[in-house]
């Protein structure tokens, strides 16, 4: 039988090509964004196999309707994805205070609340499968990226949490947290804090980036397969953190 994914971040980069590998296997998907006009050609070409729907994850209270328009048109959710969010460089005192906040509510509290979100279904169904797209920064930290790699320190955590949590339920978790992959994170979603002086190391890694020269070597379709691998299985997929 056909499963059902939901896949947050769904219209562009790794979300947009996990959502294009999961339909051509025949799977259909909730698939949410901030601008669904950019998912017109995947529903001209797959129908009602796909569900565009608008979202933006640090609207909390959307994300709870956007679950339930998710449940009232599928009748279920097998899959959950939590891909979307975006990458942040600077010095920790550099930040403004918008941006820690902006980085920790999209990268760590959506997600977060969207499995919230998600997991009474699950546990009605007593069954499902949760893939948070974390990152190899989810386990090693690198100056630049104190911020960036807070949220995805949090969200592994909470991840290899919740996996014990709700394993006796037939729902299965794992943090995935690969190196880079060719999107836009590295470019046109990456955000700046202003560069001080002294953080030279700091300063060279950002000059890097707005340059354009860092070009991750990951293929994100490649790494899609995998992906949906994982979502496919009906039983544990081993540990609760993969890279």
């Amino acid at each position: 039988m056909a499963k059902v994914w939901f896949i947050t971040g769904s219209s562009r980069g790794l979300g947009r090509s996990l959502t294009e590998a999961v339909l051509k296997s025949g799977d259909k998907v909730a698939a949410t964004a901030r601008n669904i006009s950019q998912l017109d050609d995947l529903v001209a070409q797959y129908g009602d196999q796909i569900k565009p729907i608008g979202l933006d994850v640090i609207d909390y209270e959307r994300i709870y309707h956007a679950v339930a328009e998710a449940i009232t048109y599928f009748g279920r959710i097998d899959v959950l994805v939590n891909n979307a969010g975006f990458g942040i460089i600077g010095a920790a005192e550099a930040f403004t205070g918008e941006q820690v906040r902006s980085q920790l509510e999209t990268n760590l509290y959506a997600p977060i609340e969207v499995t919230r979100a998600v997991l009474p279904y699950m546990r009605k169904q007593r069954s499902g499968r949760i893939l948070q797209i974390s990152s190899i920064g989810g386990r090693v930290g690198n100056a630049g990226l104190t911020m960036y790699q807070a949220a995805k320190f949090g969200l592994s955590g909470f991840t290899e949490a919740l996996s014990k949590e709700v394993a006796p339920l037939g729902i299965f978790v794992t943090s995935v947290e690969p190196g880079g992959f060719r999107t836009d994170w590295a470019g046109a979603s990456m955000t700046y804090a202003r560069e001080i002086e002294g953080y030279d190391m700091v300063n060279q890694r950002t000059d890097y980036f707005k340059s354009g020269q860092f070009v991750p070597v990951g293929d994100p379709e490649k790494s899609s397969g995998c992906h949906g691998g994982i979502g496919r299985t009906s039983g544990p997929a081993g540990p609760s953190r993969a890279g």
